[in-house]
């Protein structure tokens, strides 16, 4: 008994000097925390308030009769979702596009980044970044008309290929085209955003290793497979986790301005299916319920790739 008070005073000790430490940092950056409450502001108010919201997934909800009057119904929306005819289409289709853009879409940025670690002129590295980043500045609405323009019938794409003796096709008319459409044209958008995390990892990389390597006779390939890479490794496996944590969010703002009813089997996910029965519908509960319950598995994956991650090369976010 009296180890287990020793304990219990020591602990107490230990959170008070923790709060007093903390306190006095406080105090000695004062600056500091100031320029961080608009962040914790942001995201409280537009983050975490909201998520009171999410109650309406478990009643039948009226706005006459707000989030409390409205009636509760447990998991009913749940129910109905998981048995419903669109639910394996959507789960199906959210996984697969998700999974091209990790195996296409994320290696992207990194092989760009070592290629132009590669560039000794720094005017023509300085010019492909140019050019690699302006696809991101441009609005989603403006990148998609652009892609419906290139993957029509009469778009440039099918003139290449018209030119090389194929046939002319509608891309986006095909329904097993689209993720192909949908992944190689977020590629060419956000490959170049994406290297500026790798090329200022690579800044981090000590010189003195590469000339270690070019000692020990180490040819380019060799050093960037034996220095490069592991340097900028840690740095990949984060984004990695991230990436994996955000698997079941692809945007439902592209796949609206790309797809049609005749795409739906392949291009309706999670997101583009809650838009349309909580807003065209006016399904508020049932769309809540499926959003819930599609950020649960987000946050599911998020934890078990940091968990096999800091388990396997003891990399992870927390």
């Amino acid at each position: 008994m009296a180890e287990i008070n020793q304990r219990r005073i020591a602990a107490s000790t230990e959170a008070k000097r923790t709060a007093g430490g903390i306190l006095l940092d406080i105090r000695r950056n004062k600056l500091l925390y100031a320029m961080l409450l608009p962040v914790l502001l942001y995201y409280a108010v537009f983050h975490y308030a909201p998520m009171y919201g999410a109650m309406i997934a478990f009643k039948d909800f009226s706005p006459r009769l707000g989030i409390w009057g409205s009636e509760w119904v447990g998991f009913e929306h749940f129910e109905t979702f998981f048995t419903g005819a669109y639910f394996w289409r959507t789960i199906k289709n959210t996984i697969l596009i998700s999974l091209y853009e990790l195996i296409f879409g994320f290696p992207a940025p990194i092989m760009l980044a070592l290629l132009l670690n590669e560039v000794k002129n720094a005017a023509f590295k300085r010019t492909v970044q140019t050019v690699t980043y302006m696809p991101h500045f441009i609005s989603l609405v403006v990148i998609c008309g652009i892609v419906k323009d290139f993957t029509s019938s009469e778009g440039v794409i099918n003139d290449v290929i018209a030119f090389f003796g194929g046939q002319r096709t509608t891309f986006l008319l095909e329904p097993e085209l689209f993720r192909s459409v949908y992944v190689s044209s977020g590629i060419w958008q956000h490959i170049g955003w994406g290297t500026i995390i790798y090329l200022a990892a690579l800044t981090g990389i000590d010189p003195e290793q590469y000339e270690a390597a070019r000692i020990d006779g180490a040819g380019r390939w060799k050093q960037m497979v034996n220095v490069t890479i592991p340097g900028i490794m840690p740095t990949i496996v984060i984004l990695l986790i991230l990436d994996i944590g955000r698997m079941m969010n692809v945007g439902f703002e592209k796949i609206i301005l790309l797809y049609n009813p005749g795409t739906y089997e392949t291009a309706d996910v999670v997101s583009s299916y809650v838009y349309r029965v909580g807003l065209q519908d006016f399904n508020y509960s049932f769309s809540s319920a499926v959003g819930l319950f599609n950020s649960a598995v987000n946050f599911t994956l998020l934890v078990l790739s940091n968990w096999l991650s800091r388990k396997w090369n003891d990399t992870s976010l927390w």
